[in-house]
């Protein structure tokens, strides 16, 4: 605790908050560190979460580098304020206690689809505005990439049952293991009497190599694998995986402390084009993982991964251009293999609705306010913009939250 003081203590209180500036949802992060100072517990912890639900969440697993802390003035001394620290702990504090009320009801009701970062945010900021809200999801609990792609070591799911307490204080109701498209449709629920659909599905489907041996028995899918990873009991001695993101890294990691296999990862590119956050990367060193660079995966066997080496090449007019070197291909064995390049979007929404385009990646289109091509259906998060980071998929929604609420009340003439 008294870490946590001096670090707040040790913020400049700057008159222009570069930090703020550098959060997606802008956080008023110089007046939150006085307000923990002064002993306003309740009143930052509501602040923080009016203007971002996941706030608790995001003081986890947030790329703070780049965000408050890589804004930070002090950066030039190489001590940036660690704001996500005392975000941690008033956010923290404030789910255990609020009492959360619903908001007198407006009579209309909102159905989200999916309950991972964007569905959750949208869903509480609608219901603190009045709305009946219905999450409706896949799966058989809320959290979405929160809870079945993140390992526990770096967001505990405990964080997330006592968001799902503060939900049902507003009121919101969820509808678990229903999969939207194939039998209950957008179409029925506007039946139903929805007066607005948002979709906040995310990104599920894994991409593949396209190489052969990807439906050996010993190869998987890292997000299908950090869903529940107990289930896969088999993986042996040696684990090898295919791609260098934040999803590849926490695969490792997992494995590491779910068994005692030794892990490869294999990227085609040099370490400083790794996709993984910095810190991300080094904490899988430190744990044990072994990176390899510049190799090209081109066969998957049961015992192994063919690669050929990736020849960097500067050219003459300074540009840099890579060549697989085909003569000398070589196999790295292994008992295992997992695949982590990316994730797309799923398809049983919009193939069983009508008028919601898509974009040559699958990707949902939407404004920046989150409509798609179908009035009265809204999408934000990586089902539109691709695999990013929570808060992004947060700022992206509290623009969804004011554009339906003006939708539903232009609807029926209420402004």
């Amino acid at each position: 605790m008294s870490d946590i003081i001096s670090e707040a203590q040790r913020c400049l209180k700057c008159k222009r908050p570069l930090c703020k500036e550098g959060c997606p949802v802008k956080t008023e992060i110089p007046t939150i560190m006085q307000m923990f100072l002064d002993g306003k517990m309740d009143e930052a912890g509501e602040i923080l979460f009016k203007n971002n639900p996941l706030s608790a969440v995001c003081s986890l697993i947030c790329p703070h580098e780049k965000n408050c802390m890589g804004h930070c003035v002090l950066n030039h001394k190489n001590s940036p304020i660690k704001f996500f620290e005392i975000e941690n702990y008033i956010s923290s504090f404030f789910l255990e206690k609020a009492k959360l009320h619903p908001e007198e009801k407006n009579g209309h009701l909102v159905g989200i689809i999916g309950a991972g970062p964007a569905g959750l945010t949208l869903a509480i900021m609608l219901a603190q505005k009045g709305y009946d809200v219905t999450i409706i999801d896949s799966k058989d609990k809320i959290g979405g990439v929160l809870r079945y792609g993140i390992p526990e070591f770096r967001l505990p799911k405990s964080l997330l049952d006592r968001l799902l307490e503060r939900m049902r204080d507003l009121g919101i109701q969820f509808r678990p293991n229903t999969l939207i498209g194939p039998t209950v449709t957008i179409d029925d629920m506007f039946e139903d009497g929805y007066d607005a659909i948002f979709i906040g599905t995310g990104v599920w489907k894994p991409n593949r190599l396209r190489i052969p041996g990807e439906t050996l028995g010993n190869v998987h899918f890292a997000i299908d694998f950090l869903k529940n990873p107990d289930s896969y009991n088999n993986l042996g001695d040696h684990v090898v995986i295919i791609g260098a993101g934040n999803v590849a890294m926490d695969a490792a990691r997992t494995i590491l402390r779910k068994t005692s296999a030794k892990v490869d990862i294999i990227f085609f590119r040099g370490r400083e084009e790794v996709t993984a956050l910095q810190e991300e990367l080094m904490l899988a060193e430190v744990d044990g993982v072994k990176m390899n660079y510049y190799l090209n995966t081109i066969k998957i066997e049961a015992d192994g991964i063919v690669v050929e080496p990736v020849l960097k090449k500067q050219n003459e007019d300074g540009t840099i251009s890579y060549v697989n070197d085909i003569e000398h291909p070589y196999k790295i064995p292994s008992t295992s293999v997992i695949i982590a390049i990316g994730q797309g979007a799923q398809t049983n929404i919009v193939k069983n609705t009508k008028q919601i385009d898509t974009n040559q990646r699958g990707l949902i289109e939407a404004s920046d306010t989150g409509a798609t091509t179908r009035p009265g259906v809204y999408a934000a998060g990586d089902v539109v913009s691709g695999a990013r980071t929570v808060v992004e998929a947060v700022a992206a929604t509290k623009k969804v939250a004011e554009e339906i609420d003006s939708y539903i009340k232009r609807k029926y003439n209420e402004i």
